[in-house]
């Protein structure tokens, strides 16, 4: 499947502070599960945090289960850093294709921060995670528009 064509993401050299609700809370999440992982700790329990104040706590797993799958590649900045690093716009970006792009989109975008294999195991997580989002009212900014 080729990767390459899909859409620039409006928010590879943003601020936090100018990102929409969704990603932002979606964005504190993988956050917090990369400083406990850093740590040493348990990703989980810290990406529920954000999730649990916005009623979204069953995404809390998917995330985690997602995070695992990228494990060193999807390492994000600290919680306090103001602007998007790393892997997190495209982290974002495939999150936001799983909710509400073609799922075709999604797994390209999947494809280009993991293996075949990861990137497929990742696809079920991520739509369980945009699902929990959806059913909340937080709808992830549509990259395809």
């Amino acid at each position: 499947m080729a990767t390459h064509g899909l859409p620039t993401w409006p928010w590879t050299n943003a601020h936090v502070d100018a990102l929409p609700a969704p990603e932002a809370l979606l964005l504190e999440g993988i956050r917090r599960w990369s400083c406990a992982e850093r740590r040493g700790l348990p990703g989980l329990p810290e990406a529920r945090l954000p999730f649990i104040a916005e009623n979204v706590a069953p995404a809390a797993p998917a995330l985690d289960a997602v995070m695992r799958l990228g494990g060193q590649r999807f390492l994000a900045g600290e919680t306090v850093h103001p602007a998007l690093v790393g892997n997190e716009p495209a982290l974002l970006l495939a999150f936001a294709l799983a909710q509400r792009g073609p799922r075709r989109e999604a797994l390209a975008a999947f494809l280009r921060l993991l293996q075949p294999a990861g990137a497929y195991a990742a696809m079920g997580p991520a739509i369980g995670l945009a699902l929990s989002f959806r059913r909340a009212g937080l709808l992830l900014a549509n990259p395809l528009r």
